[in-house]
C-alpha cells in the first residue's frame, strides 16, 4: 500500500520539477494544462513531503532543470531546431519592423517636406502669375513689336472705324440692323476703370441696351482677365463675369497679336460680323482691324489709376493717330458699315 502511494506520488511532478522555456507561438494551442491532483491522500502540498518520499525511495532521484531541458531536447531534437528557427525568425521580424519604422520615419519627413515644398511652389507660381499679369498690363512687349510694324508700314490699322467718348454714344440698334451679330469689349478703361471688377456706373444703361439688342452675344476680350499666361486658372475671368455679368473669352495671345479664332468659335460666326470696342489704338484697334472686326475707339474712363509709363504710351498713340488722320490717312473699309457715322448718337441724359 505504501509502495502504491509512492508511485502515485512520484507520477505527479513536484513544483521544482517543472521545466520552463520559451515556446514558439505556433505551439501555443498544443499546450496542455497542468493538472495537479486534488486528492487529500496525495502528499504534494509542500516541498517537504516530496523530499520525504524521495528519501524513502532510493530509486528516485530529483532531476535538475538542466537535465530536464536536455532530456526534452534529446527526446525531440526537431523541436530544438524549430525553436531556434522560430526564435531567430522572431528576432529577424522584430528587426525588420524596427528597420521599417526607422525607414518610414525619414520618408514621412521627406514626404511632409515635399508637400510643404509643393505648397510653397504653388504659392510661388500664383504670386509669379500675378506679378507677370501686373507687369504685362503695364508693359506689353507684343504691343511694342506690333507698334514697330504699324509705324513702318501698317499705319492704317491703328485708325478706328468709329471714335466716341464712351459706349453711351453707340447706337446698338443701328449696328444690329446692319448685320452685326456680336460685340466684344475690352475691359480696363473701356467698361471699367483700370484693375477694377465693377462696371463703371454711367455705362450701365448702355450695357443693358446692348444686352437687349444682342442678347448673350456680348463678351469681354481683355489682356488683364482671361489671358492664359496671366490668368492660368481663370479666377480673374470668373471674378469679372460675376461682377459685370458678361462672359470673358479665354485666349492665349495678348492683343494686338493673335487671331480671332477664339472669338469666332465662341460666337459661331465670322469676324466680319463682330464689333471690337476698346480704348487703345495700338492694341484694341490694331487687333480688330487685322482680323476684320468693326473697330470702335473710346476715350479712357480714368487715367488716375494708370501707371506713368502707360499714360505716356497712350499719349503717344493718340498723337500719332490724330496726326495720321489729319494727313488724310483712312481706316480700312468695312463692308457692313460704309458710313460709320450712322451708328453714333447723342447719349441719353444722366
Amino acid at each position: 500500500m505504501r509502495l502504491e502511494t509512492m508511485h502515485s506520488t512520484s507520477a505527479a511532478p513536484c513544483p521544482w520539477q517543472v521545466c520552463y522555456y520559451p515556446i514558439p507561438n505556433r505551439y501555443q494551442f498544443h499546450r496542455q494544462p497542468l493538472h495537479l491532483s486534488t486528492k487529500p491522500t496525495t502528499p504534494i502540498s509542500s516541498p517537504l513531503n516530496c523530499q520525504t518520499h524521495f528519501r524513502n525511495n532510493p530509486f528516485l532521484t530529483l532531476p535538475s532543470t538542466n537535465s530536464c531541458i536536455s532530456d526534452q531536447h534529446r527526446k525531440n531534437p526537431d523541436d530544438k531546431r524549430e525553436f531556434s528557427q522560430e526564435f531567430c525568425s522572431s528576432i529577424d521580424e522584430n528587426g525588420e519592423i524596427n528597420k521599417t519604422q526607422r525607414r518610414k520615419s525619414p520618408e514621412g519627413k521627406e514626404e511632409a517636406e515635399r508637400e510643404a515644398k509643393g505648397r510653397s511652389s504653388l504659392s510661388t507660381n500664383m504670386w509669379w502669375a500675378d506679378f507677370k499679369g501686373a507687369l504685362g498690363q503695364r508693359i506689353n512687349l507684343e504691343g511694342v513689336v506690333s507698334s514697330v510694324s504699324v509705324l513702318a508700314r501698317d499705319r492704317h490699322l491703328a485708325l478706328p472705324h468709329v471714335s466716341v467718348p464712351d459706349i453711351r454714344y453707340i447706337d446698338w440698334d443701328e449696328l444690329r440692323s446692319k448685320g452685326f451679330r456680336a460685340v466684344v469689349f475690352d475691359k480696363d478703361n473701356t467698361i471699367t476703370v483700370p484693375y477694377s471688377l465693377r462696371l463703371w456706373g454711367p455705362l450701365g444703361s448702355s450695357i443693358e441696351r446692348c444686352k437687349s439688342v444682342f442678347g448673350d452675344d456680348i463678351a469681354v476680350f481683355s489682356n488683364s482677365a482671361g489671358l492664359y499666361e496671366f490668368d492660368p486658372d481663370g479666377r480673374k475671368a470668373r471674378a469679372v463675369e460675376y461682377a459685370i455679368g458678361i462672359k470673358v473669352i479665354r485666349h492665349g495671345v495678348k492683343k494686338p497679336g493673335g487671331t480671332a479664332e477664339e472669338i469666332e468659335k465662341h460666337f459661331g460666326c465670322e469676324s466680319s460680323r463682330l464689333i471690337m470696342v476698346g480704348d487703345r489704338p495700338f492694341t484694341d484697334v490694331v487687333y480688330g482691324n487685322r482680323n476684320g472686326f468693326l473697330t470702335i475707339l473710346t476715350e479712357p474712363l480714368s487715367l488716375a489709376e494708370e501707371p506713368f509709363i502707360v499714360k505716356q504710351i497712350r499719349k503717344l498713340e493718340v498723337a500719332l493717330v490724330n496726326r495720321w488722320s489729319k494727313r488724310g490717312l483712312k481706316p480700312t473699309s468695312h463692308g457692313l458699315l460704309p458710313d460709320a457715322g450712322c451708328c453714333v448718337k447723342d447719349p441719353p441724359p444722366l
